[in-house]
């Protein structure tokens, strides 16, 4: 029985940095998952117009894209700017997708990321304002 407290005291001891341990993302930093605005931006093709969005300040913190435009259709669609947290991590893509579907800012918000869609289709709408569209 004199054993087993130390034993114990230490097993506990033991397990605190495994219990605190959050893998890096290479970085030097923590990261939950990737994030859409994480990704490598690629080379537009011939011909594509790049432009960018105004940055739209919310509560959650700042949202701005890139919209590429092949003459006047919306081919892709990448987050500059947008607010560190899980649900916007996951309705980035969403937003994407559905504006490349609507062709236009008309879109739905998301549901749990209210926020960053609204700031989104501010984004969305100024770049879309920019290109004539």
């Amino acid at each position: 029985m004199k054993r087993a407290l130390p034993v114990l005291v230490l097993s506990v001891a033991g397990l605190i940095p495994v219990w605190r341990y959050a893998p890096s993302d290479g970085a030097g930093t923590t990261s939950a998952a990737p994030s859409e605005a994480s990704v490598a931006p690629s080379a537009p093709a011939a011909g594509a117009t790049v432009v960018t969005g105004t940055t739209v300040d919310t509560d959650k913190g700042p949202v701005q894209v890139e919209v590429t435009f092949q003459e006047q259709r919306i081919t892709a669609v990448r987050m500059l700017q947008q607010p560190d947290h899980p649900q916007t991590t996951a309705a980035v893509p969403h937003l994407i997708e559905e504006t490349l579907e609507a062709q236009s800012a008309g879109i739905d918000t998301v549901s749990g990321a209210t926020v960053t869609s609204d700031g989104y289709k501010q984004s969305l709408q100024a770049a879309l304002d920019a290109r004539g569209v």
